[in-house]
């Protein structure tokens, strides 16, 4: 699977999500950190990355009944690299589950 990891998480967890053998990076290796939310919204959907962000404005975005994007939105409070990522390990098998149904956002909270 594809991830796009957004400027709020660290590049750590797309190093992770590569390890775990899943296309990642993180929006500083892309040079897409700077880029507005449309953007970068639609840079994911025309290439069918799943953009994993913190930002609830992406959870509208997936919501729109035309759209095609796919959402992780990391609904934990502020944590370190190992819990975060711990999370994800935890999650990992259903995130792909829901998405491979059909699902565009995936809510990862504690």
């Amino acid at each position: 699977m594809k991830f796009l990891v957004d400027n709020q998480l660290p590049p750590a967890l797309a190093a992770h999500l590569r390890h775990r053998g899943h296309e990642c990076s993180h929006v500083i290796d892309l040079g897409l950190d700077e880029s507005d939310d449309v953007d970068l919204w639609r840079y994911c959907a025309a290439r069918q990355i799943a953009l994993i962000s913190k930002d609830e404005d992406f959870m509208y975005f997936a919501a729109r009944p035309d759209d095609t994007g796919r959402l992780v939105w990391v609904r934990l409070g502020n944590c370190r690299n190992g819990p975060l990522i711990e999370a994800f390990d935890q999650a990992h098998d259903g995130i792909l589950l829901a998405f491979e149904s059909g699902q565009r956002i995936v809510e990862l909270r504690s």
